[in-house]
């Protein structure tokens, strides 16, 4: 579903008024794997190589194998909260296979796939949520931004970056990735008057996962999300973001509008968390358990891989193959984790400034002697 200034969000509202339909969306791939023509999408992909097509589903399925990591070790100790991404790596990984070396990320702490496809090591994906390191990973190595735990936030930061890649005249563009409920927060707002008032080379990417923590997302939206852009003066799509290679257009159609010198687009992924929000939510609460199963038979990665096969693009011994890598990486990644060396608590103080800084160092004093008094 394509949204332009003058097309918004008239369409895509279900008869019983309960919300945006989630099957009105831009795709080219059906649930079963069938593939189906698009006009828009079609020729941003007619290029993709059945080696594209297979890294494009080994990452997805390294993804869903690092999340499987991620949840265990938090149950077991080994992480203070993991936030899940089963079920929207299509829109993670598509979205991050069409980007440049150059282009740079601004993710929640969802976008896993994202920081997989940016070239992530073990470590980087367990040492924030585990508390070692503040970041983890180096962003001038991945061109990622930290994960934001702060709703919507990122949206600003990678305007930010675009305006500045703006006026450097590099062709680079900036990429910020958020959930539904974000779109609700002042700053993502804020961002894309920004973005479309300097024409911003920024592309705003909307997980519209059907849940704001415990919240449905027809609390705060009753048409499609991605007709909101056009108000700001921003070109939209809505695809299906269980479809990987609709996910793979869309940002290809964004980028290429960026490059051009247009400004910024929106997408609009229309996908569903399977699991909880964080591993410190109950989705059983509040989720009907019949929802959840209609969704399993519109898996991302079932698809793809449906479709491959028929293609005859993978077979059993490649699938074995992937299968191999995603246990490799999930091996890699608990013994990152667990081999982790935990540094001294004062050391948080430490590196905050460039130069020693006498109000830091009076706090660090303080915390050093409260920890004191536990010593025995």
């Amino acid at each position: 579903m394509t949204y332009t200034q003058t097309r918004g969000s008239s369409t895509g509202r279900r008869p019983d008024d309960a919300g945006p339909d989630v099957d009105d969306v831009a795709r080219v791939l059906e649930p079963d794997g069938t593939r189906v023509a698009d006009a828009t999408l079609d020729p941003w992909i007619a290029d993709l190589s059945p080696h594209e097509l297979r890294a494009l589903h080994r990452d997805m399925v390294l993804t869903r194998r690092l999340d499987a990591e991620g949840v265990a070790l938090q149950r077991q100790g080994q992480l203070a909260l993991w936030a899940p991404c089963r079920g929207q790596e299509a829109v993670q990984v598509g979205t991050a296979h069409a980007l440049a070396p150059g282009d740079f990320v601004f993710p929640s702490y969802r976008e896993h796939g994202v920081l997989l496809g940016r070239g992530a090591k073990p470590a980087d994906y367990v040492l924030a949520w585990r508390g070692e390191e503040h970041s983890a990973y180096d962003h001038t190595t991945i061109n990622a931004a930290p994960p934001q735990i702060i709703i919507g936030a990122q949206s600003l930061h990678a305007t930010g970056w675009a305006m500045g890649a703006q006026r450097d005249g590099s062709s680079d563009v900036a990429v910020a990735y958020y959930g539904d409920g974000a779109t609700s927060q002042g700053d993502v707002n804020e961002a894309m008057v920004f973005a479309s008032s300097f024409r911003a080379p920024v592309v705003f990417v909307c997980s519209n996962n059907q849940w704001a923590i415990s919240e449905p997302v027809t609390v705060q939206a009753k048409f499609p999300i991605a007709g909101r852009a056009p108000g700001f003066g921003i070109p939209s799509l809505r695809v299906d973001g269980n479809d990987a290679l609709a996910c793979v257009a869309a940002m290809r159609w964004a980028l290429d509008r960026a490059r051009r010198g247009e400004g910024p687009s929106f997408i609009e992924a229309v996908t569903y968390r399977m699991g909880p929000h964080t591993t410190s939510d109950d989705p059983t609460r509040y989720r009907d358990a019949d929802d959840v199963e209609e969704w399993t038979h519109r898996d991302p990665i079932a698809r793809l891989e449906a479709y491959l096969r028929a293609e005859g693009v993978i077979d059993d011994s490649g699938l074995d193959k992937v299968a191999r890598a995603a246990d490799t990486l999930a091996a890699e990644v608990r013994a990152a984790c667990i081999g982790a060396i935990t540094r001294e608590p004062a050391t948080m103080f430490d590196h905050v400034y460039a130069e020693p800084h006498a109000g830091v160092e009076r706090q660090k004093a303080e915390y050093v002697a409260y920890l004191g008094g536990f010593e025995k």
